[in-house]
């Protein structure tokens, strides 16, 4: 088992992902069948998702309520920012699991291999009040880079799959680069979905 994270971890005012990743000793049985063992985690993690009048988007996260809630009273609710942060490391240990990083099963309470730590909010009070309403319109060039990241990073996860099958090693180049991904769509998802802070996130992964 092998750590990988970003080193900035709980010091910049972005969501921040951390991951143990598996590159060696690999179950190859459950690596060749990954996409079908992970359905009913994903259909799991569905069940949350329900219309947008209902308040909750995106694999879950609550949207609605945060943006209602700093608009008309500059507060950001706890138990929606605990929601959040609960969804958000599910989805990361769904996609840990589903893209190979990890034969760990996704379990559907809090994992200490799979970390997501959202900034420092203080209730909101740190937060643009005006801005949420217009951070989806800022971040649609993110929205396009990130596009291209999960295209990539799909492509290198069919030869990771291939690869690990045969060998039982997860390459460690491909591993850093899938990590990336989900660490830059965490970041969008904390700007522009869950607007726990209103720093522009990096283009790079």
């Amino acid at each position: 088992m092998s750590s990988f994270n970003d080193s900035t971890l709980g010091a910049s005012n972005q969501v921040e992902t951390s991951i143990e990743i598996q590159l060696t000793n690999r179950d190859k049985k459950t690596v060749f069948f990954r996409g079908l063992l992970v359905f009913p985690a994903v259909v799991f993690i569905a069940s949350f998702t329900q219309s947008f009048e209902a308040g909750a988007s995106f694999g879950g996260l609550l949207f609605a309520p945060a943006l209602l809630a700093l608009l008309v009273r500059g507060v950001y609710p706890s138990y929606v920012l605990s929601f959040n942060k609960s969804m958000l490391e599910l989805n990361a240990r769904i996609a840990a699991y589903a893209l190979l990083l990890t034969d760990e099963y996704p379990s559907i309470e809090a994992n200490p291999n799979i970390k997501v730590e959202l900034p420092e909010i203080d209730g909101g009070a740190k937060l643009s009040r005006v801005l949420p309403l217009v951070k989806w319109l800022f971040a649609i060039p993110l929205y396009i880079v990130g596009i291209v990241y999960v295209v990539i990073a799909f492509v290198l996860t069919f030869f990771a799959w291939i690869i690990t099958s045969a060998t039982g090693n997860y390459p460690e180049s491909i591993a850093n680069f899938v990590l990336g991904t989900i660490e830059f769509w965490n970041r969008i998802y904390g700007y522009a979905v869950i607007l726990v802070t209103d720093d522009y996130p990096s283009f790079t992964l």
